[in-house]
């Protein structure tokens, strides 16, 4: 049932936790029912649930609450098809009409236009924003024989010519909606030209032979990481200087830190899914900006399916010849009839079981895993966090509301975070998620807010967390009192409890608000 047309099921909700708030001020005993900490927190989450039926309110409570960090973020496709032709007007490309994409020149040839022109002509111009999104999908728009994850994946190679131009205006522009939608963290996934000459080591070696492929790119890998962290260091660079972070003067994203997960392209052949995920490994080792290994793209396509349990493999042997890189793995972003009910068998354990990934994006799937109930109970045993893309997962899967597995990762005991994916293919963002899970998923604010800490949590940063064991319990000793010298001083050399801090400090000026 969508709580976004049941007045009655926000009204039991709010009834519930009037009755809650009650209890909280009325009955003796420990701190989780003491008075004054309850108040701020029970009055917030009570207003949620009076508006949980309409959306309009809620987005406006939703836009200011702070959301930690976005763990599953693409920067290519985070960026909106109007700033990608606005950049193709500025760099006096052309567009292809049929397919949607850039062009080479002339462009006053039919089929072509220059993209300044679009400007003056409507149709055109909204048929390609049309072209590099989703645009409408969900509501039925566009060509009905064309499935959504057929127009979400087809739209990367529409507008990426464009986005590769623009690297640091990309992650600049990412990272300004981040902060926007109250973001403190994001970790985005990234990718290299470097591995040019490690494909030319391996020219068509035996992909069973891991040890062999790696022995003869090894001494290539220095040089990678050397030319992908100048490649970095340019972006970074340009996008300081676009939100003014050394002025006097910075614009809000300056707050908002971002770090990278190296992310290798399953559906292409396997020397080169090697090659990229060798990289990735040394890159995460030598820079502190790059924190995971990730392997994405459509999980359906023939050869990422073909290679999947090559892939873990090769996942393993690097794991361990890198023991301290972290792994979040697009892994179960599947469902029944889009694949046969075999490939969808495996997909999350083999991610979780032989390469050893501590997240795991999307896992739509998990109900069609082999011995599931299992599988839930070691991710929750071992904390393998979950990344949700409710927007993503509805516009290329079509899974939403009931269907969508969050509720059972969370009765499992999983943890999971909200994530935005690819925001602007899906024509969404972060805030857009939080009301998604508050009108789809049934979500109060305290879910919310476990999940907000679980971002966090769960996140690849350096450094001990704020908290002794699970995020929203006790404290370590040193923040005990998140003023205190002596939490300053942690703080400053633990860079995830700096983060989680500050999130906290957040949380308390937003309970405290006036919310009428």
């Amino acid at each position: 049932m969508n709580a976004g047309g049941n007045g009655g099921w926000g009204r039991m909700r709010a009834g519930a936790a009037g009755v809650m708030a009650i209890l909280a001020a009325t009955m003796p005993g420990g701190a989780a029912l003491s008075r004054t900490p309850q108040m701020p927190e029970a009055r917030t989450a009570a207003y949620l649930d009076r508006i949980a039926d309409s959306p309009p309110r809620l987005r406006l409570f939703l836009q200011g609450m702070p959301k930690g960090g976005d763990l599953h973020n693409h920067a290519g496709g985070a960026i909106y098809a109007e700033d990608m032709l606005r950049w193709a007007a500025a760099d006096g490309l052309c567009l292809s009409t049929d397919p949607v994409g850039v062009a080479p020149p002339p462009c006053d040839v039919p089929g072509r236009v220059a993209a300044a022109e679009l400007i003056r002509d409507y149709p055109r111009y909204a048929a390609f924003v049309d072209g590099f999104s989703t645009r409408g999908q969900e509501a039925g728009t566009g060509d009905p024989r064309v499935s959504g994850y057929d127009r979400f994946f087809s739209t990367f190679a529409a507008f990426w010519p464009i986005a590769a131009r623009h690297g640091g205006e990309v992650i600049a522009l990412t990272r300004q909606q981040a902060a926007a939608d109250g973001v403190s963290y994001a970790e985005l996934s990234a990718g290299s030209a470097a591995t040019q000459p490690l494909l030319a080591k391996l020219g068509e070696g035996d992909v069973r032979d891991l040890a062999a492929l790696y022995d003869r790119i090894a001494p290539e890998l220095p040089n990678a990481v050397q030319v992908t962290r100048a490649q970095y260091d340019r972006y970074e660079a340009e996008m300081a200087a676009i939100d003014g972070c050394a002025t006097p003067a910075p614009k809000p994203a300056c707050a908002t830190e971002i770090r990278y997960q190296y992310a290798a392209i399953r559906t292409r052949p396997p020397e080169q899914v090697f090659a990229e995920l060798a990289l990735g490994f040394a890159l995460v080792q030598a820079d502190p900006r790059f924190v995971a290994v990730n392997i994405v793209a459509p999980e359906h396509d023939p050869v990422a399916l073909r290679d999947y349990a090559l892939h873990m493999r090769m996942l393993r042997f690097l794991k361990e010849r890198y023991p301290a890189v972290p792994l979040s793995l697009h892994a179960g972003e599947l469902t029944l009839g889009l694949v046969p009910p075999r490939d969808l068998a495996f997909h999350i354990r083999d991610a979780v079981e032989v390469a050893g990934a501590r997240r795991i994006g999307h896992g739509i799937d998990i109900s069609y895993e082999g011995d599931a109930k299992a599988l839930l109970a070691r991710m929750a045993r071992d904390r393998v966090a979950v990344e949700i893309n409710l927007t993503s997962n509805a516009v290329i899967l079509g899974v939403k509301g009931r269907d969508h597995p969050l509720s059972l990762y969370r009765e499992a005991g999983v943890p999971v975070v909200l994530s935005t994916d690819d925001e602007g293919v899906s024509r969404s963002d972060m805030t857009n998620e939080y009301l998604r899970g508050v009108t789809e998923q049934h979500l109060g604010y305290r879910d919310l807010k476990q999940m907000a800490r679980d971002s966090l949590h769960y996140a690849f940063l350096p450094g001990a967390s704020l908290w002794q064991d699970r995020a929203g319990g006790p404290r370590v000793a040193a923040c005990r009192e998140l003023a205190s010298d002596a939490c300053r001083r942690f703080t400053a050399t633990h860079a995830k409890a700096r983060l989680e801090a500050r999130l906290e400090r957040d949380f308390d000026r937003f309970e405290r608000q006036s919310l009428d």
